[in-house]
């Protein structure tokens, strides 16, 4: 497996590098956050990423995308990462955009092309109360009617859920909770009569929503996919956007460990630099290698997806675990290696740890993810 970028792929990871020095995110994030914009994110920052084609990247030809893959959406959102960029890209582009790509053909006409272009915005709605990351726990009801079928049920923590144009819903059809078989995916457009929205704020000021649905009608023109065969589609979804959070996690994780070898270069204690102190060196060495091996690893867990490798799964857990490891150490030393002034809301380098926390928590934890990876493996 190839684990270096070609040229046009340098290019891209350099322009993206430059639109995020260029819009300085984590000053961004913290205007949004002390204002407590409604929105969260700068829609003109949304636009200009648009108007570069991020949105169309995972995004097939056909529907008016660039018909690149995950070795591409990484160095967007690595980008991203080291910028803590509040634009919803994971939720909007590569969850949602390329789910309802691959699987929503009657959908596609009214909402592919509106979201490439920056004039509209999808999230995907299938986490519930009690779930802890298993997708096929549903309780949400689609109960047929005469013309279609009417949704009931409450989804929590929808990525990029709040002032969304419309959400892509997990509903079962048919079934038992957490049955594999019998989950229907719906897109229900935000003006949809009986569908309430709470907005959420995570530590890491970014916001998620809870998603309420009271006897939501849908029709047939409505579903995504097949009726019954959601939980593939969901799957594979939310295994591209696992992998896309991983670059977003390495690009955190490498701005945090940047800003802390500045940092021990810079600070003089006993009239000597701190980052001569040999533990410090030790201790900055552990942090470069964890960093490095979270890149192998995404790297890998990208074109694993993109080859549609019989492995696939294993190497998108694989990354999610250690990512997850290595950006809670990474932002834990980078925080103690800075003392007391990193303990201050007013230094940035805290604004890491607190990505790394909902970071972990999002598609599923380390735990969660070695036990996936121990079961894939027959073990």
């Amino acid at each position: 497996m190839k684990l270096v970028l070609d040229g046009a792929q340098q290019m891209l990871a350099r322009s993206a590098a430059d639109f995020m020095a260029k819009n300085d995110a984590i000053l961004r994030l913290r205007e949004l956050r002390d204002a407590d914009d409604d929105l969260g994110f700068s829609p003109q920052v949304w636009q200009e990423m648009a108007d570069l084609g991020w949105t169309g990247i995972p995004i097939a030809e056909e529907d008016g995308g660039l018909g690149l893959g995950l070795a591409e959406v990484i160095l967007i959102t690595e980008a991203l990462g080291r910028g803590l960029a509040p634009e919803p890209f994971i939720a909007a582009v590569v969850l949602a955009g390329s789910l309802l790509s691959d699987a929503g053909d009657d959908l596609k006409a009214g909402w592919i092309e509106p979201c490439i272009a920056g004039d509209r915005r999808l999230a995907v709605a299938f986490q519930e109360t009690g779930a802890r990351f298993d997708l096929a726990h549903i309780e949400t009801t689609a109960t047929a009617v005469d013309d279609g079928w009417t949704l009931d049920g409450v989804k929590i923590q929808v990525m990029g859920g709040h002032l969304a144009d419309g959400w892509i819903v997990s509903a079962r059809t048919a079934g038992d909770v957490a049955d594999d078989a019998g989950i229907t995916l719906f897109l229900v457009p935000a003006d949809r009569a009986g569908v309430s929205v709470v907005r959420q704020s995570r530590i890491d000021s970014r916001n998620a929503a809870i998603v309420r649905l009271e006897g939501v009608r849908v029709g047939a023109g409505d579903i995504v996919g097949e009726i019954g065969a959601g939980l593939e589609i969901l799957e594979k979804a939310v295994d591209r956007a696992t992998v896309a959070l991983c670059g977003e996690m390495l690009g955190g994780m490498s701005e945090a460990f940047d800003r802390t070898i500045a940092y021990l270069n810079e600070r003089e204690q006993f009239g000597v630099l701190i980052g001569s102190f040999q533990a410090l060196k030790h201790r900055a060495a552990k942090m470069f290698i964890e960093r490095e091996l979270a890149r192998s690893v995404v790297m890998a867990a990208a074109r694993a997806v993109d080859d549609s490798a019989d492995d696939a799964r294993v190497q998108v857990s694989n990354a999610k675990a250690r990512c997850t490891d290595a950006y809670t150490l990474l932002t834990n030393e980078a925080l103690q290696m800075h003392g007391g002034i990193g303990m201050t809301d007013e230094h940035d380098i805290g604004l890491f740890m607190k990505h790394a926390r909902v970071a972990e928590m999002t598609f599923g934890d380390a735990a969660f993810h070695r036990n996936r990876f121990a079961e894939l493996q027959g073990y």
